[in-house]
C-alpha cells in the first residue's frame, strides 16, 4: 500500500497527527452581544424560554439510580428543589404528603406501576391538580395515548435531553411560571 505524502516530504499520517495537535485559532473579534449565550458560546434558542419560578417541587418517581441522578441534576442546577422517590408507593406518600408542583414519573416501576400511580394521584383530592409527565424507555404510541387518557399532561421518551425536559416543564407553565395541571390552566377560576 502507497502512502500519500504532503508537498514536503511527510506522510500523511504525520500531517493528519500535526492538524491535530495544532492550537486552535483564537478570534479577537468580539462576538455579538446577541449572539451570545452567558458562557460564551452562541445562542441555541430560537425564542426565549420561560422558566419556572426558584424553589418548584419537582417529584421524581423512577427506579433507576441514573435517571434520577439526571433529573435530579438537571432541575437542581435550574434552582427547582428535588424530591425522590424509587417506587410507586412510595412516591404515593411523598406526593400527598408535600403537594409538590409537578411530578416526573416512570411507567415501569416495582410494586405499583406507573398507570397505577397515576390513576391514584387522579382520583386523590390531595393529588389531582398536580402537573404530572410521564417517562418511560417505551415509545409506542399506544402508551403515551394510554398515559394522556388516564390523566397525564405530558409524556417524555428515555433517553430524553436537558432541553427537552425544561421544553416539558415551559409547557405546563402558567404566566407566573407555576406548572399547571392541563384541566386547571385552561379555567384559571379553579386555580
Amino acid at each position: 500500500m502507497f502512502k500519500r505524502k504532503r508537498q514536503d516530504g511527510a506522510p500523511a499520517a504525520a500531517r493528519a497527527a500535526e492538524v491535530r495537535h495544532a492550537p486552535a485559532a483564537v478570534s479577537s473579534a468580539p462576538a455579538a452581544a446577541d449572539d451570545a449565550d452567558p458562557h460564551g458560546g452562541p445562542e441555541r434558542r430560537e425564542r426565549e424560554r420561560h422558566s419556572a419560578r426558584p424553589g418548584t417541587r419537582v417529584l421524581v418517581i423512577d427506579d433507576s439510580p441514573t435517571i434520577v441522578a439526571l433529573l435530579k441534576r438537571m432541575l437542581q442546577q435550574n434552582h427547582f428543589d428535588v424530591l425522590v422517590a424509587y417506587d410507586g408507593e412510595s412516591g404515593l406518600e411523598i406526593a400527598r404528603r408535600e403537594r409538590p408542583d409537578l411530578i416526573f414519573l416512570d411507567i415501569v416501576l416495582p410494586g405499583i406501576d406507573g398507570f397505577s400511580a397515576l390513576r391514584k394521584l387522579r382520583r386523590d383530592p390531595v393529588t389531582k391538580d398536580i402537573p404530572i409527565v410521564m417517562i418511560s424507555g417505551n415509545a409506542q404510541a399506544t402508551e403515551q395515548f394510554y398515559v394522556q387518557r388516564i390523566g397525564a399532561d405530558d409524556f417524555m421518551k428515555k433517553p430524553f435531553s436537558r432541553a427537552e425536559v425544561f421544553n416539558r416543564i415551559e409547557q405546563l407553565l402558567d404566566e407566573d411560571g407555576i406548572p399547571r395541571h392541563a384541566n386547571r390552566a385552561a379555567s384559571p377560576a379553579t386555580a
